[in-house]
């Protein structure tokens, strides 16, 4: 039986579509590791074409799973703007900060950075998000 872990060490070799292939039916039953393993794998290219708009989508899906490195991820989309409009710092600082709730030591340095680029009134906005995101996310916390 194969797990995250076997796809991770196969990652780490180089071994990109067959790790894919490992992580693709975890993923696709909810398993938030997979899932941000997939997402990473479509944002940086590995093994598959790299596509910002699905690299997103399978952070989001770990995100909502409570996936701190995932959630950090969201953040970095939503404050760089890549496969987006434009650049959304409220909604970037929010996932940082909820990143930072899960336990990302990378959190931390993320929220330094873009709030340097933020207003005290998007900041406010950006509280309110995390507020209403929280406890669907940790919800026990």
């Amino acid at each position: 039986m194969v797990d995250v872990e076997d796809a991770k060490n196969l990652m780490e070799k180089g071994e990109y579509a067959v790790a894919f292939e490992i992580l693709y039916p975890m993923a696709q039953t909810g398993n938030a590791d997979a899932e941000e393993l997939i997402g990473s794998m479509y944002a940086l290219g590995l093994g598959v074409e790299r596509d910002d708009i699905r690299a997103f989508e399978w952070y989001l899906r770990a995100s909502l799973r409570g996936h701190a490195g995932a959630q950090s991820g969201i953040g970095w989309y939503y404050e760089v703007g890549r496969g987006m409009p434009a650049p959304d710092l409220i909604r970037g600082y929010a996932w940082y900060v909820l990143s930072a709730i899960g336990g990302d030591p990378d959190a931390a340095i993320s929220m330094e950075e873009i709030v340097k680029k933020m207003t005290a009134e998007q900041i406010q906005e950006s509280l309110v998000l995390v507020k209403d995101y929280r406890a669907h996310i940790y919800p026990f916390e």
